[in-house]
């Protein structure tokens, strides 16, 4: 007889079972009174070199360990800002503990991770997932109705994705039951460096319109990751881990007593993908590193895109910092450039002391001219990073670099530091610590323009593991420079959005979502922003220029306003009216900022695609909708679908611009749709709002 417990809340709890003979498995996910039974994997799978797959494959999941295991304890605990349950067993010489919490505000996701100890005998793992569970019914042939939710990116090419059906080409119906085993395939995602978004996106999930329900996941790290999704005989499941031996490299030995644990996972439920998504939005809020800034949400100006593009001076400077202070912007970033005296900056990184070519009377000069335009300084930095050319590189121990084999890694002119060496650290701080006190600077862009690979083997088990520590180290700088300087705000840039994980913005305030130049091929990259990471933390890139006309102008700056306002341009180069287009864009960012960080997104025209003639994302608020559009050629008329807002009267206003012709508007309160018509511009965006009477 199998014995059960449920734990979570009213959102999303799940129903465990076990047995003498039968590891700790999820049996059923319970939502809003729905118990709904689920195919039972075990939630354990550890892969050593002693205990394989049962049967051969390079699943995450069929471990013989984790068939092995057994229910020895389960407790659950207050912890701060919510509840955390710890499933422990044992079996074939480990401890495993399965780490759960839920967070108060967001009752429909769950964070995972799982501890691995090795009792009496030295176990050597190969991979260790974080969560694993099945999500269809146990049946054959539920897996049919079932969808996959996955994106990919690329510079230039951020957060592209597509929804498509499991059954087909990955998944053919294969009659694996007649050989009395499971099917060996799967189908995954992986990262295999430290551009933890450089390909593959560590957000996924699966939906079925029949079972009603979807399932949204995110891998919370900074480095090398895996998710799968795989059939069995009698249903699917899904998969999460960190780095794993097959896919980067990564092997742990652990002696009697040694535990290691995985990097956090959370998964989220919902009726639909866009339930889950606003789930899993909830959580990310809730785990977030409290901050002012993630409220405040300061319009920020950088002078990099489209712009100065790296090469900033005072005579530069001078003029760009008036503008934006004049259009209401709140931090002037300078960005790359600013520490090279050579004119080939590249190379040159990692000392991060100020040109005195670029700046003849001194960093100071332009600093001051920043504060005195009521806007808070701030400097491009990329600290992992130590350019060939630069005296650090031979100041700093070499131990203090990622290496192979005794040789530092050098990746398009530049090494990597190793934040587990003290030396490296040490560095960071005092760069950090001698800006902020001699400067005053208030933020930082952090980029980070490399990837070195699969990790170093110096003081490693494993280059994979060499890596993963220094990811850890990474997070444990992070958190205490943050500790030091509570009120800094940090964006985090990774050549365009190469490295866009929740590790990473859990802590930092703003992602520039993409280094895309080309103002027409961003609002996809904007649209879809919010699957990965908070509305109010996507800095969609707004760098209208003197040579756009109005329309143009305005569908720059309708680009950023559902997000974190990020404003760039030759503004001092404009037209008194075109400043004025913008000043008004900035207002009105700062009137919808509150919206922004309390919305769930929506994608009235659907997910976007890259070359949509019509893109749209809305943010959804208790008393209506917040929604962009773009237009980029095609039909002049579109249908925006709003099936929550369905038999409800709404008022459509215009949000911005306020000076172009409105776009006309028909509500079908019967259906929740909105048809919006343009007046012709083929190139044009509007923002409007929705709102309930």
């Amino acid at each position: 007889m199998a014995e059960q417990f449920a734990w979570g809340s009213d959102r999303l709890a799940l129903r465990f079972e076990w047995g003498e003979d039968a590891p700790v498995r999820v049996a059923g996910i319970v939502r809003d009174g729905r118990d709904l039974p689920v195919h039972p994997v075990p939630v354990a799978e550890v892969l050593t070199t002693d205990r394989g797959h049962l049967p051969s494959s390079d699943r995450l999941a069929h471990t013989e360990l984790g068939t092995l295991l057994r229910h020895a304890s389960h407790t659950e605990e207050a912890v701060a800002g919510g509840r955390r349950l710890v499933i422990r067993q044992t079996g074939d010489g480990v401890e495993t503990a399965t780490i759960l919490e839920l967070l108060d505000g967001a009752g429909a996701a769950i964070r995972a991770r799982l501890e691995v100890r090795a009792v009496d005998v030295p176990v050597v793992l190969r991979s260790a997932a974080s969560w694993t569970m099945g999500f269809t019914a146990p049946a054959a042939g539920e897996f049919d109705s079932w969808r996959r939710l996955h994106g990919v990116g690329d510079w230039l090419g951020e957060g592209r994705w597509a929804v498509e059906s499991l059954r087909g080409r990955e998944f053919p119906e294969l009659a694996s039951e007649l050989t009395n085993q499971n099917p060996r395939g799967n189908w995954s995602a992986t990262s295999d460096g430290t551009w933890s978004t450089g390909h593959h996106l560590p957000v996924g999930g699966v939906e079925s319109e029949a079972a009603r329900l979807a399932l949204t996941w995110q891998i919370e790290h900074n480095g090398a990751w895996r998710w799968e999704i795989g059939e069995d005989v009698e249903g699917g499941y899904f998969s999460l881990s960190g780095p794993t031996d097959a896919d980067a490299s990564w092997t742990r030995r652990l002696e009697p007593g040694d535990a290691f644990t995985t990097v956090p996972v959370t998964f989220a439920a919902g009726d639909d993908f866009e339930d889950a998504v606003g789930a899993l939005t909830d959580f990310r809020r809730a785990a977030r590193r409290p901050h002012p800034d993630n409220a405040a949400m300061p319009v920020v100006f950088n002078d990099y895109m489209n712009t100065l593009l790296g090469d900033p001076t005072t005579e530069k400077l001078l003029p760009l910092i008036k503008a934006a202070g004049d259009i209401g912007a709140e931090i002037f970033c300078i960005d790359a450039g600013w520490y090279d005296d050579s004119g080939d900056w590249w190379p040159t990184v990692g000392e991060w002391k100020p040109s005195t070519t670029r700046f003849p009377g001194g960093l100071g000069e332009v600093i001051d001219a920043v504060r005195d335009a009521g806007m808070t300084p701030g400097l491009w930095l990329e600290p992992e990073v130590v350019g060939v050319r630069s005296p650090i590189a031979d100041t700093l121990p070499a131990d203090a670099f990622l290496q192979r084999h005794g040789r530092r890694i050098v990746e398009h002119h530049r090494y990597h530091l190793d934040l587990r060496h003290p030396a490296a650290v040490a560095h960071l701080d005092g760069v950090v610590d001698r800006l902020v006190t001699e400067f005053g600077i208030g933020f930082f862009k952090f980029d980070y323009n490399i990837n070195p690979g699969p990790g170093t083997d110096r003081n490693a088990q494993s280059v994979g593991d060499g890596l993963l520590e220094h990811n850890r180290a990474h997070l444990a700088w992070l958190d205490g420079l943050l500790d030091r300087h509570p009120g800094l705000v940090v964006e985090n840039c990774s050549s365009g959005a190469m490295r866009q994980d929740f590790a990473i913005l859990s802590r930092l305030a703003m992602q520039s979502t993409s280094d895309q130049q080309d103002f027409t091929k961003f609002p996809p990259v904007a649209a879809a922003a919010p699957l990965s990471l908070l509305p109010e933390q996507a800095a969609n890139w707004a760098y209208p220029q003197p040579e756009m006309n109005d329309e143009e102008v305005a569908f720059c700056l309708v680009t950023g306003l559902l997000g974190r306002f990020y404003v760039s341009g030759h503004l001092n180069r404009m037209t008194e009216r075109q400043r004025a287009q913008v000043a008004e864009a900035v207002r009105v960012a700062k009137t919808l900022r509150e919206d922004v960080a309390a919305g769930r997104p929506h994608w009235p025209a659907g997910l976007p695609g890259w070359t949509d003639p019509w893109t749209a994302l809305a943010l959804r608020n208790p008393a209506g909708d917040l929604v962009s559009l773009w237009r980029r050629g095609g039909p002049a008329a579109t249908e925006l679908h709003f099936p929550h807002l369905a038999g409800r009267d709404v008022d459509v206003a215009h949000v911005f611009p306020r000076d172009l012709p409105e776009w006309k508007t028909d509500w079908d309160a019967a259906t929740g749709t909105l048809t919006v018509q343009t007046d012709g511009a083929d190139t044009a965006a509007r923002t409007l709002r929705l709102t309930v009477r």
